[in-house]
């Protein structure tokens, strides 16, 4: 594997992982905007995220799916895709080539999700791991107990007449928020793509998930009187609900906290680690310190919610 201005490049196989321009053949770990682009010739992809892929890179695209497991013959590498646990079909990537055996982790979470497949361990010489949250202070709760204080409040803002405004990540993060909630509560109304029409009065108070871009928006003071509250991983960090001027904050992420990295790095028995985008330079740190070979590597991934 090399990184080439592309991307993450693997020559025996003649494609990309997870590109950032367009190129000859994509291998995708998930259908974020970051991690998939419109305009490379081939795709191979999940079986499980192959609609959200085809609708990031449009419908004409060459897109091909594999099950999870299941091994291809790409040039001279053997290449598979296991469960991420990140968002619907998101899958790590394992290339296997003259008896080396990397994995590309993508994007990845071990917490429970009802809408995905959940994280698998996969053997490996060298690992290739996301940081988004890789400092010690991001542990989450169980996802049990942020639903319950997401319940309070909603349930609360019923009782005052309000609407209840939760802005999560609209690919993979509203999916698992809508299979996990209490839905007699109240109405639910999901918003991912273009706002729903303008709110009438009279309407009954509901929660209204949508994507954090629509905070503090004409669209959303449509909803007045409302209570705002964003679900991520960065709520964990105290004064985040203040700068972004929300009423609350949920600590709900689909990437691996600080544990749960330690824990994935350690079950693919990697001799090598590769920490790539958000909190690179503290992980890598702090398995050298322990006794792993780990670089920094380079990327243009984005630090998602």
């Amino acid at each position: 594997m090399e990184l080439r201005p592309n991307g993450l490049y693997c020559a025996p196989g003649d494609f990309y992982i997870d590109p950032w321009e367009p190129v000859e053949r994509a291998v995708i770990t998930h259908a974020h905007p970051d991690r998939a682009h419109p305009g490379s010739r081939a795709y191979l992809t999940a079986r499980a995220g192959e609609s959200l892929l085809r609708a990031v890179v449009g419908p004409e695209a060459l897109v091909e799916a594999a099950e999870y497991g299941h091994s291809l013959k790409l040039g001279g590498a053997a290449v598979s895709l296991h469960p991420a646990g990140h968002i619907p079909g998101s899958a790590q990537v394992r290339v296997e080539y003259d008896g080396e055996v990397w994995v590309v982790s993508g994007d990845y979470k071990l917490e429970p999700d009802p809408t995905c497949a959940p994280f698998e361990p996969v053997r490996c010489h060298t690992f290739l791991t996301e940081a988004t949250y890789g400092l010690p202070i991001f542990r989450w709760p169980p996802p049990a107990e942020t639903m319950a204080s997401t319940h309070a409040w909603w349930r609360a803002n019923q009782e005052a007449g309000k609407n209840s405004l939760l802005y999560a990540n609209p690919v993979g993060k509203m999916q698992r928020i809508v299979a996990m909630l209490d839905r007699s509560i109240g109405p639910v109304e999901q918003v991912t793509g273009l706002p729903a029409p303008e709110r009438q009065a009279g309407d009954l108070p509901r929660l209204v998930l949508a994507p954090p871009s629509l905070h503090n928006t004409p669209w959303s003071r449509q909803f007045a009187p409302a209570s705002t509250a964003l679900a991520a991983g960065w709520m964990r960090i105290r004064g985040t609900r203040r700068r972004r001027a929300l009423d609350r904050g949920f600590v709900l992420s689909d990437h691996a906290d600080w544990p749960s990295l330690l824990r994935a790095i350690d079950a693919t028995g990697a001799e090598t680690v590769g920490v790539t985008h958000g909190f690179r330079g503290p992980l890598v740190r702090w398995l050298e310190e322990h006794g792993r070979r780990a670089v920094a590597v380079d990327a243009r991934f984005e630090s998602d919610l």
